[in-house]
């Protein structure tokens, strides 16, 4: 690289890292210094040993995967500063690509400050996403065995789904674990029913009235235990969350913040801020935040025109939240968020829509956390009323272009009509329709 650069560091590093080596390059005060080391808890210790022994400022690595969690902390432990940097931005020359060669290159781009650094969360906020993120996995495979399940009854004419509004309720379970068990008669399995069904105990008979084999019924058992070891999961996942909410007080308060936006649950809530995390200082404005989460426009413009531009992939954990609870709150009524929906909808489609309403939620998420203020629902008449104010500005602004051409006419302007009188004559348009 050429001298001309800028050095903004003189002691800095470059890792390589992988999985079970990892290559390092210092350049201290324009030398060179070579190292490789492996990835266990001690050569890491060594490398951060190595590092010390060098006075390295910086340390630099690519996101690989999950490989960079381990250096990064123990680099953490041993005051150490360390960034991430995005594998696309530091590409290196073709023809080039060693890794000894890559871990110069990241270290000379960084000597010249020339990476841009990934956001790395704190240890704390680290463990939370793995917790919420593997919850959302646990989730996603029960509704996947349910599904399972719900193939073998309908494979067997046992129609149950059709009858009861959840499969994995009480009801449904009860008649499930008794058809598993060996029960045929569908009056006996009608009869464990639970509470009050839209369906009558007749009906309920008809759809329970099928033929199950042996091995069918084993099958059944075994989907039944799956679900009940998810669900056991699930729970344990939901006991650490809680935990953490009693021992972290701002945790616990911008939860209860998030929680007042409407279709906003508890879970999506702690994924949310899980991703995210409290401290909205690292994003300069709502519309970093927005991109970051996947849900921002993206950039079309060539020859002076701009065309309409894909998001660019943010994180797909916090999109794929904020994107559900659109959708939840589509099916609600009398909120600015759902008029929002409804009326992008109309023009645009469904999905463009909940992006749209997401991108609404997480903007109002960044205001919120940086006030500490509550979510104030604008009201379902909300973007009505602003059409209606921008139409009368439009037309107090063509009476007074129209007036500058000609004094004589006149302009009568309320809320239901408009009258215009140019000298005898009268003309009156409704405002409304």
């Amino acid at each position: 690289m050429s001298n001309n650069v800028q050095v903004v560091y003189e002691r800095c590093c470059g890792l390589d890292i992988h999985k079970r080596k990892i290559e390092a390059c210092a350049l201290v005060n324009e030398k060179m210094r070579r190292n490789s080391f492996g990835t266990t808890s001690e050569q890491l210790h060594k490398l951060a040993d190595w590092l010390k022994k060098h006075e390295v400022e910086i340390v630099a690595m690519e996101s690989t995967g999950v490989y960079w969690k381990p250096v990064i902390n123990v680099l953490e432990a041993e005051g150490i500063k360390a960034i991430i940097v995005n594998a696309q931005h530091i590409k290196n020359v073709p023809g080039r690509k060693t890794d000894v060669k890559d871990a110069e290159w990241i270290a000379s781009l960084l000597r010249h400050g020339l990476l841009k650094p990934s956001f790395i969360p704190e240890r704390r906020q680290r463990e939370m996403r793995e917790i919420t993120r593997l919850r959302t996995a646990k989730i996603q495979e029960r509704a996947r065995e349910i599904q399972r399940l719900q193939k073998f009854l309908e494979g067997c004419n046992i129609k149950l789904s059709s009858v009861v509004s959840d499969i994995n309720g009480v009801t449904a379970k009860e008649i499930i674990k008794a058809i598993a068990a060996g029960v045929n008669d569908p009056k006996k399995l009608a009869e464990l029913s639970r509470g009050r069904l839209s369906a009558s105990q007749e009906e309920l008979e008809t759809a329970l009235d099928g033929i199950v084999s042996p091995d069918i019924r084993t099958l059944i058992q075994i989907q039944l235990e799956a679900i009940e070891a998810l669900d056991k999961q699930i729970a344990s996942l939901d006991l650490m969350m809680e935990r953490i909410e009693r021992e972290d007080e701002n945790f616990k308060e911008a939860l209860e913040l998030i929680d007042t936006i409407p279709g906003i649950g508890k879970r999506i809530a702690q994924v949310i801020l899980a991703e995210i995390g409290l401290d909205m200082s690292r994003f300069p404005s709502d519309k970093h935040i927005a991109a970051w989460s996947g849900l921002a426009p993206g950039n079309n413009e060539s020859a002076g025109k701009r065309r309409s531009g894909k998001a660019k992939p943010g994180n797909p954990q916090l999109r794929s939240q904020l994107v559900q609870a659109a959708h939840t709150i589509a099916r609600m009524k009398n909120c600015y968020l759902s008029s929002l929906y409804h009326r992008i909808a109309a023009r645009r489609g469904k999905k463009r829509a909940a992006v749209a309403v997401a991108h609404a939620i997480i903007v109002a998420i960044y205001h919120m956390l940086i006030r500490k203020e509550p979510y104030k629902d604008l009201g379902e008449n909300y973007l009505s009323e602003q059409m209606r104010r921008s139409k009368i500005k439009s037309l107090v602004n063509l009476v007074k272009n129209i007036k500058k051409l000609d004094d004589d006419v006149q302009f009568i302007i309320s809320d239901q009509s408009i009258r215009i009188i140019i000298g005898e004559e009268v003309k009156e348009f409704s405002m409304t329709g």
